[in-house]
């Protein structure tokens, strides 16, 4: 966490916040490729939250770095007008990455005289009444499946004013209240929005309900919430928690055990994505524990060349994430055409997680300037030895 013992919020960049957020985005990168064969590997088949809790979490924790000390320093107004901005990024980086893709899925598609690919994502109704795309596309009321996070990321950081006026008026009790508050109503369904021109689809995640993990993250940097203590036994009973998960998440065994298949059915509601199940933010709050539990006090266990490259990858999420999108349906179309194999599958997934590095080196140069610094001259040679007086 990113508050020390006696509840000081500490205004430096948290190695770990980064580490994690690198390793989410792998991981997020993998469960996006189709037929990818690792998907059946990653932590959300094995328990009941994923990567895109890990995603959440770490950037309200890097929200309340990033923006809560501008509300701080400026005031609310400057706050709200410094988080409009990170609104327009994120709504055009949303319009951007959809363009990419459905360019990539229609070029696909003539390529190989097919329709599979846009059909993949669904994206032919699009196809067929752009207009109503459009328009759905530009007031985020056509919120394709593939493209639903960065929506309800936008949505929740048009909260952080709200609740940190809330904070400024009534105290944290009130902002922590909201939270609760906003994540019932979610669980009613009262708060959900329309993702589709043409059907009566629904967002794929209520923003209302998962700004609980978002606003916990942001809660602790905050300090609304204390860190926890260092405990061999809560590290063990975390421990509990995700081994209690397996046997109703992994689906091989669930569907080999008839009681399991119906516990599963029956705890659905608790462990579902669109609404952030109380169960989600119970086995994520006990892997969120363990991890920083694992790491040592101020991620000093981190340490290695791979580590590094984690950070780097966390370190530029968003540049990162939307490489992501565009990369992952490459491969998949690569890996439809080859037919995958041994060979072949454990190649894609390493080559999109290089593509994910590249990515986050260029933007890291890029946000470094390195054309503000003072240029270094070459060495001026020496001159030219005089040619003697005679001689041709």
């Amino acid at each position: 966490m990113s508050v020390d013992g006696q509840g000081h919020r500490r205004s430096e960049r948290d190695l770990r916040l980064d580490f994690f957020r690198g390793i989410g985005m792998c991981i997020i990168l993998i469960a996006h490729i189709p037929g990818n064969a690792w998907i059946n590997w990653i932590p959300a088949r094995f328990g009941f939250s994923d990567a895109t809790e890990i995603f959440v979490f770490c950037s309200g924790m890097a929200s309340a770095h990033a923006f809560a000390r501008v509300f701080d320093r400026h005031g609310w107004t400057v706050g709200t007008l410094r988080i409009g901005l990170r609104v327009w990024q994120i709504w055009w980086a949303q319009i951007g990455v959809f363009i990419a893709v459905l360019a990539l899925m229609v070029a696909a598609d003539r390529l190989f005289a097919t329709d599979a690919y846009t059909r993949l994502l669904q994206l032919q109704r699009f196809l067929a009444d752009p207009g109503s795309g459009i328009l759905g596309l530009m007031s985020l009321t056509y919120v394709p499946n593939y493209f639903d996070i960065l929506p309800m990321y936008l949505v929740i950081l048009v909260l952080i004013p709200v609740m940190l006026g809330l904070e400024r008026l009534h105290g944290r009790g009130a902002a922590l209240a909201a939270m609760v508050l906003l994540w019932c109503l979610a669980q009613t369904r009262l708060t959900a929005l329309p993702a589709d021109p043409w059907m009566t689809r629904q967002w794929f995640f209520d923003p209302f309900g998962w700004q609980l993990v978002f606003f916990t993250g942001f809660a602790l940097v905050r300090g609304w919430l204390p860190a926890p203590p260092r405990s061999t036994a809560l590290a063990l009973a975390a421990v509990v928690v995700i081994a209690l998960a397996v046997p109703f998440s992994w689906l091989p065994l669930v569907r080999a055990l008839p009681v399991l298949e119906s516990v599963h059915d029956l705890i659905l509601p608790l462990t579902g994505k669109t609404r952030f199940g109380l169960l989600r933010f119970v086995h994520f709050l006990a892997l969120a524990y363990l991890a920083w539990w694992l790491v040592g006090p101020a991620g000093s266990r981190l340490g290695g060349p791979l580590v590094r490259r984690c950070v780097l990858i966390g370190r530029q999420s968003l540049a990162v994430f939307l490489a992501g999108l565009v990369t992952a349906q490459v491969l998949g179309i690569v890996l439809h055409r080859s037919g995958g194999g041994p060979v072949v599958v454990p190649l894609l997934n390493l080559g999109g997680i290089l593509v994910l590095l590249v990515t986050a080196r260029i933007v890291d140069w890029y946000k470094a300037q390195p054309w503000t610094r003072p240029a270094t001259r070459p060495a001026e040679a020496p001159p030219p030895l005089a040619r003697p007086v005679g001689l041709s």
